[in-house]
Protein backbone atom coordinates (compact mmCIF):
# COMPACT_ATOMS: atom_id res chain seq x y z
CA UNK A 1 0.00 0.00 0.00
CA UNK A 2 1.37 3.37 -1.03
CA UNK A 3 1.94 6.32 1.25
CA UNK A 4 -0.81 8.32 -0.46
CA UNK A 5 -3.30 5.47 0.01
CA UNK A 6 -2.50 5.32 3.74
CA UNK A 7 -3.08 9.04 4.16
CA UNK A 8 -6.34 8.92 2.19
CA UNK A 9 -7.83 6.22 4.42
CA UNK A 10 -9.49 7.90 7.46
CA UNK A 11 -9.45 4.68 9.48
CA UNK A 12 -5.67 4.43 9.24
CA UNK A 13 -4.91 8.02 10.23
CA UNK A 14 -3.31 8.54 13.67
CA UNK A 15 -5.74 10.14 16.15
CA UNK A 16 -5.26 13.88 16.63
CA UNK A 17 -5.78 15.71 19.92
CA UNK A 18 -6.05 19.36 20.91
CA UNK A 19 -4.72 18.58 24.38
CA UNK A 20 -1.01 18.97 24.98
CA UNK A 21 1.28 17.24 27.45
CA UNK A 22 0.08 17.17 31.05
CA UNK A 23 2.09 16.62 34.21
CA UNK A 24 0.89 13.82 36.53
CA UNK A 25 -1.22 14.48 39.62
CA UNK A 26 1.69 13.76 41.96
CA UNK A 27 3.84 16.47 40.39
CA UNK A 28 3.03 19.26 42.94
CA UNK A 29 3.76 16.95 45.87
CA UNK A 30 7.09 15.93 44.36
CA UNK A 31 8.09 19.55 43.80
CA UNK A 32 7.01 20.42 47.35
CA UNK A 33 9.08 17.59 48.85
CA UNK A 34 12.09 18.53 46.73
CA UNK A 35 11.73 22.20 47.67
CA UNK A 36 11.65 21.37 51.39
CA UNK A 37 14.72 19.14 51.09
CA UNK A 38 16.58 21.72 49.03
CA UNK A 39 15.56 24.51 51.42
CA UNK A 40 16.89 22.54 54.38
CA UNK A 41 20.12 21.86 52.50
CA UNK A 42 20.62 25.52 51.61
CA UNK A 43 19.89 26.58 55.19
CA UNK A 44 22.35 24.04 56.59
CA UNK A 45 25.04 25.09 54.12
CA UNK A 46 24.49 28.79 54.85
CA UNK A 47 24.32 28.25 58.62
CA UNK A 48 20.74 29.52 58.96
CA UNK A 49 19.20 28.40 62.25
CA UNK A 50 15.73 29.92 61.96
CA UNK A 51 12.90 27.68 60.77
CA UNK A 52 11.25 30.67 59.14
CA UNK A 53 14.24 31.24 56.86
CA UNK A 54 14.39 27.73 55.40
CA UNK A 55 10.59 27.67 55.08
CA UNK A 56 10.65 30.87 53.01
CA UNK A 57 13.45 29.47 50.85
CA UNK A 58 11.43 26.28 50.30
CA UNK A 59 8.34 28.34 49.38
CA UNK A 60 10.25 30.34 46.77
CA UNK A 61 11.78 27.17 45.32
CA UNK A 62 8.34 25.52 45.18
CA UNK A 63 6.82 28.40 43.18
CA UNK A 64 9.77 28.75 40.81
CA UNK A 65 10.20 24.99 40.38
CA UNK A 66 6.52 24.47 39.56
CA UNK A 67 6.64 27.23 36.96
CA UNK A 68 9.90 26.10 35.35
CA UNK A 69 8.97 22.44 34.93
CA UNK A 70 5.41 23.21 33.83
CA UNK A 71 6.58 25.79 31.28
CA UNK A 72 8.92 23.25 29.68
CA UNK A 73 6.39 20.39 29.57
CA UNK A 74 2.94 22.01 29.42
CA UNK A 75 3.64 25.45 28.02
CA UNK A 76 3.80 28.92 29.47
CA UNK A 77 0.05 29.36 29.72
CA UNK A 78 -0.45 26.30 31.91
CA UNK A 79 2.72 27.19 33.83
CA UNK A 80 1.23 30.56 34.80
CA UNK A 81 -1.85 28.76 36.09
CA UNK A 82 0.28 26.40 38.16
CA UNK A 83 2.31 29.32 39.53
CA UNK A 84 -0.89 31.07 40.64
CA UNK A 85 -2.04 27.87 42.33
CA UNK A 86 1.34 27.52 44.04
CA UNK A 87 1.16 31.09 45.33
CA UNK A 88 -2.29 30.39 46.77
CA UNK A 89 -1.00 27.32 48.60
CA UNK A 90 2.03 29.19 49.92
CA UNK A 91 -0.18 32.03 51.16
CA UNK A 92 -2.48 29.52 52.84
CA UNK A 93 0.43 27.85 54.63
CA UNK A 94 1.86 31.22 55.69
CA UNK A 95 -1.51 32.01 57.29
CA UNK A 96 -2.24 28.62 58.86
CA UNK A 97 1.18 27.76 60.28
CA UNK A 98 1.35 30.69 62.77
CA UNK A 99 -2.24 30.00 63.82
CA UNK A 100 -1.58 26.30 64.33
CA UNK A 101 1.63 27.12 66.22
CA UNK A 102 -0.25 29.55 68.48
CA UNK A 103 -2.98 27.02 69.24
CA UNK A 104 -0.47 24.25 69.89
CA UNK A 105 1.64 26.43 72.19
CA UNK A 106 -1.41 27.59 74.15
CA UNK A 107 -2.86 24.10 74.52
CA UNK A 108 0.44 22.47 75.49
CA UNK A 109 1.15 25.09 78.16
CA UNK A 110 -2.42 25.71 79.30
CA UNK A 111 -3.45 22.15 80.10
CA UNK A 112 -0.97 21.97 82.97
CA UNK A 113 -3.36 23.58 85.50
CA UNK A 114 -6.63 23.67 83.55
CA UNK A 115 -9.06 21.48 85.48
CA UNK A 116 -12.35 21.71 87.35
CA UNK A 117 -10.77 23.31 90.39
CA UNK A 118 -9.14 26.01 88.26
CA UNK A 119 -12.45 26.88 86.60
CA UNK A 120 -14.53 26.96 89.80
CA UNK A 121 -12.29 28.87 92.22
CA UNK A 122 -10.97 32.42 92.40
CA UNK A 123 -7.57 33.68 93.46
CA UNK A 124 -8.97 34.91 96.78
CA UNK A 125 -6.11 35.05 99.23
CA UNK A 126 -3.75 33.04 97.00
CA UNK A 127 -0.60 35.01 96.18
CA UNK A 128 0.62 35.17 92.59
CA UNK A 129 3.73 33.18 93.44
CA UNK A 130 1.76 30.40 95.16
CA UNK A 131 0.14 27.40 93.45
CA UNK A 132 -3.61 26.98 93.43
CA UNK A 133 -6.32 29.51 92.75
CA UNK A 134 -8.43 29.78 89.63
CA UNK A 135 -10.29 32.01 87.20
CA UNK A 136 -13.92 31.73 88.27
CA UNK A 137 -14.06 35.42 89.21
CA UNK A 138 -12.51 36.40 85.85
CA UNK A 139 -14.92 34.22 83.85
CA UNK A 140 -17.89 35.67 85.73
CA UNK A 141 -16.68 39.22 85.13
CA UNK A 142 -16.02 38.64 81.43
CA UNK A 143 -19.44 37.07 80.87
CA UNK A 144 -21.24 39.92 82.62
CA UNK A 145 -19.27 42.69 80.95
CA UNK A 146 -19.56 41.20 77.45
CA UNK A 147 -23.23 40.38 78.04
CA UNK A 148 -24.06 43.95 79.07
CA UNK A 149 -22.11 45.37 76.13
CA UNK A 150 -23.96 43.04 73.76
CA UNK A 151 -27.35 43.94 75.23
CA UNK A 152 -26.60 47.64 74.66
CA UNK A 153 -24.88 47.52 71.29
CA UNK A 154 -26.89 44.92 69.33
CA UNK A 155 -30.25 46.76 69.37
CA UNK A 156 -28.56 50.07 68.56
CA UNK A 157 -26.44 48.54 65.81
CA UNK A 158 -29.24 46.56 64.17
CA UNK A 159 -31.71 49.47 64.26
CA UNK A 160 -29.06 51.81 62.83
CA UNK A 161 -28.38 49.38 59.99
CA UNK A 162 -32.12 49.05 59.29
CA UNK A 163 -32.41 52.83 59.10
CA UNK A 164 -29.45 53.14 56.71
CA UNK A 165 -30.67 50.37 54.37
CA UNK A 166 -34.45 50.76 54.47
CA UNK A 167 -35.08 54.42 55.32
CA UNK A 168 -31.81 56.37 55.14
CA UNK A 169 -31.78 59.13 52.56
CA UNK A 170 -30.15 62.52 52.37
CA UNK A 171 -27.67 64.26 54.66
CA UNK A 172 -28.64 62.51 57.89
CA UNK A 173 -27.90 59.07 56.46
CA UNK A 174 -24.58 60.30 55.08
CA UNK A 175 -23.68 61.77 58.48
CA UNK A 176 -24.55 58.52 60.26
CA UNK A 177 -22.47 56.51 57.77
CA UNK A 178 -19.55 58.89 58.24
CA UNK A 179 -19.59 58.60 62.03
CA UNK A 180 -19.91 54.81 61.85
CA UNK A 181 -16.79 54.75 59.66
CA UNK A 182 -14.99 56.95 62.18
CA UNK A 183 -16.04 54.75 65.10
CA UNK A 184 -14.74 51.67 63.29
CA UNK A 185 -11.18 52.96 63.59
CA UNK A 186 -11.37 54.16 67.21
CA UNK A 187 -8.67 52.51 69.35
CA UNK A 188 -9.94 50.75 72.44
CA UNK A 189 -7.91 53.04 74.72
CA UNK A 190 -9.74 56.08 73.31
CA UNK A 191 -13.14 54.53 74.05
CA UNK A 192 -11.92 53.74 77.55
CA UNK A 193 -10.70 57.29 78.11
CA UNK A 194 -14.03 58.71 76.91
CA UNK A 195 -16.05 56.62 79.37
CA UNK A 196 -13.49 57.33 82.09
CA UNK A 197 -13.89 61.09 81.71
CA UNK A 198 -17.68 60.97 81.38
CA UNK A 199 -18.79 58.14 83.65
CA UNK A 200 -16.17 58.18 86.39
CA UNK A 201 -14.65 61.68 86.50
CA UNK A 202 -17.71 63.80 85.61
CA UNK A 203 -20.61 61.67 86.86
CA UNK A 204 -18.53 60.13 89.69
CA UNK A 205 -20.05 56.66 89.25
CA UNK A 206 -16.93 54.75 90.23
CA UNK A 207 -15.14 51.75 88.80
CA UNK A 208 -17.40 48.85 87.83
CA UNK A 209 -17.97 46.18 85.25
CA UNK A 210 -20.78 48.27 83.75
CA UNK A 211 -18.35 51.10 83.06
CA UNK A 212 -16.20 48.71 81.10
CA UNK A 213 -19.29 47.45 79.26
CA UNK A 214 -20.02 51.00 78.07
CA UNK A 215 -16.60 51.24 76.44
CA UNK A 216 -16.92 47.74 74.96
CA UNK A 217 -20.33 48.67 73.53
CA UNK A 218 -18.76 51.67 71.76
CA UNK A 219 -16.25 49.33 70.15
CA UNK A 220 -18.93 46.80 69.25
CA UNK A 221 -21.55 49.08 67.67
CA UNK A 222 -19.74 49.88 64.37
CA UNK A 223 -18.98 46.21 63.71
CA UNK A 224 -22.62 45.27 64.29
CA UNK A 225 -23.83 48.12 62.07
CA UNK A 226 -21.52 47.27 59.19
CA UNK A 227 -22.17 43.51 59.24
CA UNK A 228 -25.94 43.95 59.60
CA UNK A 229 -26.01 46.56 56.85
CA UNK A 230 -24.27 44.24 54.40
CA UNK A 231 -26.60 41.35 55.26
CA UNK A 232 -29.70 43.50 54.75
CA UNK A 233 -28.41 44.62 51.36
CA UNK A 234 -28.18 40.99 50.26
CA UNK A 235 -31.93 40.47 50.72
CA UNK A 236 -33.50 40.59 47.21
CA UNK A 237 -35.72 43.60 46.59
CA UNK A 238 -38.27 41.26 45.02
CA UNK A 239 -39.10 39.92 48.49
CA UNK A 240 -39.78 43.43 49.79
CA UNK A 241 -41.83 44.34 46.73
CA UNK A 242 -43.90 41.15 46.95
CA UNK A 243 -44.71 41.82 50.60
CA UNK A 244 -45.57 45.47 49.95
CA UNK A 245 -47.73 44.49 46.97
CA UNK A 246 -49.87 42.38 49.31
CA UNK A 247 -50.57 45.46 51.41
CA UNK A 248 -48.17 44.61 54.25
CA UNK A 249 -46.79 47.76 55.97
CA UNK A 250 -43.10 48.45 55.52
CA UNK A 251 -42.25 47.98 59.20
CA UNK A 252 -43.94 44.58 59.18
CA UNK A 253 -42.17 43.65 55.94
CA UNK A 254 -38.84 44.41 57.62
CA UNK A 255 -39.82 42.45 60.73
CA UNK A 256 -41.33 39.40 59.03
CA UNK A 257 -39.45 39.19 55.72
CA UNK A 258 -36.17 41.10 55.68
CA UNK A 259 -34.85 40.25 59.14
CA UNK A 260 -35.71 36.51 59.05
CA UNK A 261 -34.01 36.22 55.66
CA UNK A 262 -30.79 37.82 56.88
CA UNK A 263 -30.80 36.63 60.51
CA UNK A 264 -28.03 34.09 59.89
CA UNK A 265 -25.56 36.68 58.62
CA UNK A 266 -26.59 39.18 61.30
CA UNK A 267 -25.96 36.61 64.02
CA UNK A 268 -22.55 35.80 62.60
CA UNK A 269 -21.65 39.50 62.55
CA UNK A 270 -22.77 39.92 66.16
CA UNK A 271 -20.66 36.95 67.23
CA UNK A 272 -17.63 38.38 65.45
CA UNK A 273 -18.17 41.67 67.27
CA UNK A 274 -18.41 39.82 70.59
CA UNK A 275 -15.21 37.94 69.79
CA UNK A 276 -13.47 41.25 69.13
CA UNK A 277 -14.38 42.87 72.45
CA UNK A 278 -13.88 39.76 74.58
CA UNK A 279 -10.11 40.11 74.47
CA UNK A 280 -9.91 43.88 75.04
CA UNK A 281 -7.70 44.85 77.97
CA UNK A 282 -7.35 48.65 77.83
CA UNK A 283 -10.98 49.55 78.71
CA UNK A 284 -10.95 46.99 81.52
CA UNK A 285 -7.72 48.41 82.92
CA UNK A 286 -9.10 51.96 82.91
CA UNK A 287 -12.70 51.39 83.97
CA UNK A 288 -13.17 48.03 85.69
CA UNK A 289 -9.85 47.77 87.46
CA UNK A 290 -9.08 44.40 89.01
CA UNK A 291 -9.81 42.23 92.00
CA UNK A 292 -8.86 38.71 93.06
CA UNK A 293 -12.24 38.14 94.71
CA UNK A 294 -15.63 37.23 93.26
CA UNK A 295 -17.80 40.24 92.47
CA UNK A 296 -21.14 39.19 90.98
CA UNK A 297 -22.48 42.77 90.84
CA UNK A 298 -21.24 44.47 87.64
CA UNK A 299 -22.72 47.83 88.70
CA UNK A 300 -20.55 48.32 91.77
CA UNK A 301 -16.88 48.02 92.70
CA UNK A 302 -14.00 46.62 90.63
CA UNK A 303 -14.46 43.34 88.82
CA UNK A 304 -12.08 40.82 87.27
CA UNK A 305 -11.94 39.75 83.62
CA UNK A 306 -10.02 37.15 81.65
CA UNK A 307 -7.81 39.53 79.60
CA UNK A 308 -6.81 41.45 82.72
CA UNK A 309 -6.23 38.21 84.64
CA UNK A 310 -3.89 36.93 81.93
CA UNK A 311 -1.96 40.21 81.87
CA UNK A 312 -1.51 40.40 85.64
CA UNK A 313 -0.55 36.77 86.05
CA UNK A 314 2.06 37.05 83.31
CA UNK A 315 3.72 40.25 84.55
CA UNK A 316 3.77 38.93 88.11
CA UNK A 317 5.07 35.50 87.20
CA UNK A 318 8.73 36.40 86.82
CA UNK A 319 9.23 33.37 84.60
CA UNK A 320 7.97 29.78 84.66
CA UNK A 321 5.96 29.08 87.79
CA UNK A 322 2.39 28.89 89.13
CA UNK A 323 1.39 32.35 87.85
CA UNK A 324 2.94 31.62 84.46
CA UNK A 325 0.94 28.39 84.14
CA UNK A 326 -2.26 30.13 85.24
CA UNK A 327 -1.77 32.80 82.56
CA UNK A 328 -1.51 30.17 79.82
CA UNK A 329 -4.51 28.26 81.19
CA UNK A 330 -6.58 31.45 81.24
CA UNK A 331 -5.50 32.20 77.65
CA UNK A 332 -6.62 28.71 76.62
CA UNK A 333 -9.96 29.29 78.34
CA UNK A 334 -10.41 32.59 76.50
CA UNK A 335 -9.66 30.94 73.13
CA UNK A 336 -12.12 28.15 73.92
CA UNK A 337 -14.77 30.72 74.86
CA UNK A 338 -14.38 32.53 71.54
CA UNK A 339 -14.40 29.22 69.66
CA UNK A 340 -17.66 28.24 71.35
CA UNK A 341 -19.17 31.59 70.36
CA UNK A 342 -18.25 30.99 66.73
CA UNK A 343 -19.70 27.48 66.80
CA UNK A 344 -22.92 28.82 68.32
CA UNK A 345 -23.05 31.50 65.61
CA UNK A 346 -22.67 28.88 62.88
CA UNK A 347 -25.38 26.75 64.45
CA UNK A 348 -27.82 29.65 64.71
CA UNK A 349 -27.01 30.77 61.17
CA UNK A 350 -27.72 27.29 59.82
CA UNK A 351 -30.87 26.96 61.91
CA UNK A 352 -32.29 30.32 60.91
CA UNK A 353 -31.18 30.21 57.26
CA UNK A 354 -34.04 30.32 54.73
CA UNK A 355 -35.13 26.82 53.79
CA UNK A 356 -34.64 25.99 50.11
CA UNK A 357 -36.78 23.54 48.23
CA UNK A 358 -38.62 22.86 45.04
Amino acid sequence: MSHATLNDNPAKRPPSSLRGATLPAWFPWTVAAGSVALGLGISAAAGLESSIQWALIAAVLFVLGSYAVSARVEGRRQAKDRMATSLVWVAFLLAIIPLASLVWETVSRGVKVLDGYFLTHSMGVVADTEPGGGIYHAILGTLQQVGLATAMSVPIGVLTAIYLVEYGRGKLAKAVTFFIDVMTGIPSIVAGLFILSLWILILDMGYSGFAGSLALAILMIPTVVRSTEEMLKLVPNELREASLALGVPKWRTILKVVLPTSIGGITTGVMLAIARITGETAPVLLLVWVTNFINSNPFSDPQASLPMYIYLQYINSGGPGPAYDRAWAAALTLIAFIMILNLVARGIARWKAPKTGR
